[in-house]
């Protein structure tokens, strides 16, 4: 997924972290009513919406000059 999300597109890394939000709030949801049979899945979700934001920041500093 690392790989994955330093190859994409401005506006793809902005789909997948909203693909990757509706996710977790569905396993969230899904978590709450006890139909979720792999927790594990929500700590992944949540590690690729940080993998996201953290390469957003990255280009963010990237374009302003700043290490």
């Amino acid at each position: 997924m690392a790989d994955q999300v330093v190859e994409q597109s401005d506006a793809e890394l902005v789909e997948s972290l909203a693909d990757a939000k509706k996710e977790l709030f569905n396993l969230r949801f899904q978590n709450a009513t006890g139909q979720l049979a792999n927790t594990a899945r929500i700590r992944e979700v949540k590690k690729d919406v940080a993998r996201i934001r953290t390469e957003q920041r990255r280009r963010q500093l990237a374009e302003t000059g700043a290490n």
